[in-house]
């Protein structure tokens, strides 16, 4: 993984992604005792960040390989992600995911024209779905975050970042990013160690599913002991990828952990303050800013809403509790 990949990534995503803005409010400035930015990554194509490293991944394999088909495994935003470019590119997708992922993104997995095959969190082994349906149908599997062209997409965001933040005076600050596996903060984290290096990169998580804090802590890769119980779904993985923490563990700095309710507060105040909406595993980033700040220096702070993905129901939920 290099920044020429990112590069490269970003000229494949140019005139097709969304140059997502860079948010603020004084309101929320006011929690958090600075500067509040938020990076509005759900107002991305299919509603997160991830189309930006399923685009990039598609567009990098070869045609004859592409038009075989793609297959990938996902809670929900990659899956749409990967289900939208593939529709775009005109080549077949199929998705697994797990039997609880939210409604709405398995609904919008199959109206975006992927087939969808779920499985079991719990006892099913997607790895080893994937990697029958590979073989059976010569589908090539885009991985949702330990794979360097979708890094690679992801790192587009963090240029993105980078630009904005010096338009907006921005020279020093922590760039809080929602965290799973680990492919949207390694490739912020690399476009940002080579554009922005006053920008430090940090990764947000739920409690109980903090992987990537206690392993930046251990300096070895540690994992999660459930795989399923929070509702920032988006972001539940096993553990941080091979890819991913290696350039972590050298770019981060100590990672950050809040609660399913700070994280349902976030959602809420990104509804009421900058008039987004934003999923639980999506706000974690920001209850992390707004909600930890003694553990954040400076004067200002970039949190990125990773997607917007949520079920109405959950929704107002969120908002019932904290309004």
């Amino acid at each position: 993984m290099n920044i020429d990949m990112i590069r490269s990534a970003a000229t494949r995503l140019d005139g097709v992604v969304r140059r997502t803005p860079l948010l603020s409010s004084p309101f929320l400035d006011e929690i958090a005792g600075r500067r509040v930015y938020v990076k509005a990554e759900c107002l991305q194509h299919t509603g997160s960040f991830k189309f930006r490293g399923a685009w990039s991944a598609l567009t990098a394999l070869p045609e004859t390989e592409r038009a075989r088909g793609v297959l990938a495994y996902s809670s929900g935003n990659h899956a749409q992600g990967i289900a939208r470019s593939a529709a775009l590119l005109g080549v077949p997708a199929v998705v697994i995911m797990p039997e609880d992922a939210p409604a709405l993104k398995i609904a919008n997995t199959r109206a975006l024209g992927a087939e969808v095959v779920l499985y079991d969190r719990v006892t099913g082994d997607r790895a080893a779905i994937g990697a029958a349906l590979a073989e059976e149908r010569g589908l090539t599997l885009v991985r949702p975050f330990d794979e360097p062209q979708v890094i690679a997409g992801q790192g587009t965001c963090g240029l993105e970042i980078a630009r904005q933040a010096a338009d907006e005076g921005i020279s020093d600050a922590d760039v809080v990013v929602c965290t799973g596996g680990g492919g949207l903060a390694s490739g912020i984290a690399l476009a940002l160690a080579e554009t922005a290096p006053n920008l430090r990169l940090r990764t947000a998580e739920p409690e109980g599913f903090d992987d990537v804090a206690r392993s930046l802590a251990a300096g070895t890769p540690q994992r999660n002991d459930r795989q399923s119980g929070s509702l920032c779904d988006a972001i539940v993985t096993p553990e941080p990828g091979a890819l991913t923490f290696p350039i972590l563990k050298a770019h981060a700095g100590p990672g950050l952990v809040v609660s399913d309710d700070e994280a349902m507060r976030a959602v809420a105040l990104a509804f009421l303050r900058l008039k987004i909406v934003v999923e639980p595993g999506g706000a974690v980033a920001l209850a992390a800013a707004l909600f930890r700040p003694d553990l954040i220096p400076g004067d200002a702070v970039i949190a990125v809403a990773t997607g917007g993905n949520i079920d109405p129901a959950l929704f107002a939920q969120a908002l019932s509790m904290h309004t």
